[in-house]
This record gives C-alpha cells, structure tokens and sequence, in this order.
C-alpha cells in the first residue's frame, strides 16, 4: 500500500524568513535556501536535483537534522559526531507533518559514511547480544566495498513504513546498482515507504512515482527530460565522438 498525500510523514517544510537576519551569509545566501519559502513533497520519492554548490545537501542535512536524525546519518538513535559541521539552517525550519507517523527512517549520506560504519562497530563492541549489525546484512561494513555496505544498507536496514532521507546514494553504485535500487525504491514504497532524495542520477531520478525539484534559481518542478542532468547524459551518449572534440579542444 502506497502512502498518499493525506497520510505521508513529511508533507513540506516551510522556512521561517522573517528570523533570518541575512541572506548574504552561508547558508541562506545558497540558491536552494535565498529563495525559499515552502516547499511541498511528493507522497512517495522526492528527487532535489541540480549543479554543485546550489545547495542540496545542505538543505536536506537541515531537513533530516530538524526531524530528528543526526546529522552525520543513521537512525533517529544515533548521537555520534566526528565534527560539528552542520549548517544553523535546521534550527529556521518548520516542518509540516501528516496524520500518520513512521515507524522507522534513517538519513543516508555518502559523505559521513565512513563515520556511521565505525559507529556502528564501536557500539556493537560495548554491549552484549544483539548486534546492531546483524540488521545491516551481518556483515562488517568497513569490510565490503563502499558499494557493497552502502547497497547492504539500503537492501537489510530499511524496514518499512518509515522516511528515509538519502543524499547522493549514487556516490558508490554502478549503473547497474543504480538500476536495481529503482526497483527496491518501487518495492518500498509499495511498504508505505516515504524517500527524500538529492541525487546527480539520471538513472536513480528516472523512477516514475515521484516530483523532481531542480535548483537553479530556486526549487522549480521540472520533468526528467528537461533537467540538466538528463540533457547533458543525453547529449554525451548520442555525440559522443562531438562532444569529446569540443572538451578536447
């Protein structure tokens, strides 16, 4: 059973301009966040695409740390912090929920990774029984590949009826494993999964279900085909031979 817009988790945000005393000073002087007000998600998969640097994995940083996540990623009961080094956004956020509340979630970054793997260990040395990761595979993270523990989470952690905040999953994923994660997002979100997604993918942002948010200006909802991402794969793949003459010069 899909989610629907009467009973998603996370039905927008809206950011409270009025206490913000400049927005020439990072973060709000970014072109995700200067022209802000409120902005809506899809019931099942939001896709926040655009260039580097316009500001998307801060803004979805501020979402995840302003419902509750850390920072640095993992479920809503990880506290662990390498370096403090998230954005005041969060604390200029509102958030509007729906009726229904999830039952699990987690906030995926490729960039703190590292960090949530370690964590995990650590904990799992202190206490006794159950392992924490025997519900990421069983299987050390440090000791898969990056696309192997981050595609292990994705497949064993994820449980259902929860949102999942994931910021460039891509970063590790072959094309291949990025044509898979469309279909487990699909088997998900049948499971009233709720995805929050900052993706450079045209494969990952293909998946059909879903609103895609481009940044330039500001949030603007663009079609698959006319985001820049797409249009620049597409131009490459068919001119290949042209395009390389004119990067090479």
């Amino acid at each position: 059973m899909e989610l629907t817009d009467k009973n998603q988790y996370l039905r927008s945000i809206q950011l409270n301009r009025e206490k913000i005393k400049s927005f020439k000073k990072y973060p709000f002087n970014l072109p995700a966040i200067k022209n802000l007000s409120n902005l809506k998600f899809h019931p099942n998969v939001t896709f926040i695409v655009g260039e580097n640097g316009m500001g998307k994995s801060t803004i979805l940083e501020a979402i995840a740390t302003a419902y509750g996540f850390n920072p640095e990623g993992g479920t809503r009961n990880f506290n662990f912090s390498s370096r403090a080094s998230h954005s005041e956004l969060c604390n200029h956020i509102k958030m509007v929920k729906g009726i229904k509340r999830p039952k699990d979630g987690f906030f995926l970054r490729a960039e703190s990774f590292y960090n949530l793997a370690t964590t995990i260990e650590e904990l799992d040395e202190d206490v006794g029984g159950p392992k924490i990761i025997d519900s990421y595979g069983g299987c050390s993270l440090h000791e898969q590949s990056h696309g192997e523990s981050f595609f292990s989470v994705f497949i064993n952690r994820f449980s259902g009826q929860g949102l999942y905040i994931l910021d460039e999953p891509e970063a590790a994923l072959s094309p291949s494993r990025q044509m898979t994660m469309i279909t487990r997002i699909h088997e998900l979100v049948r499971q009233e999964y709720q995805f929050i997604i900052a993706t450079h993918s045209p494969i990952i942002m293909a998946y059909p279900n879903s609103i895609i948010y481009q940044i330039k200006n500001g949030f603007e909802i663009t079609r698959y085909e006319e985001t820049d991402h797409y249009e620049t794969m597409h131009a490459f793949l068919n001119n290949k031979g042209k395009m390389l003459e004119i990067l090479l010069g």
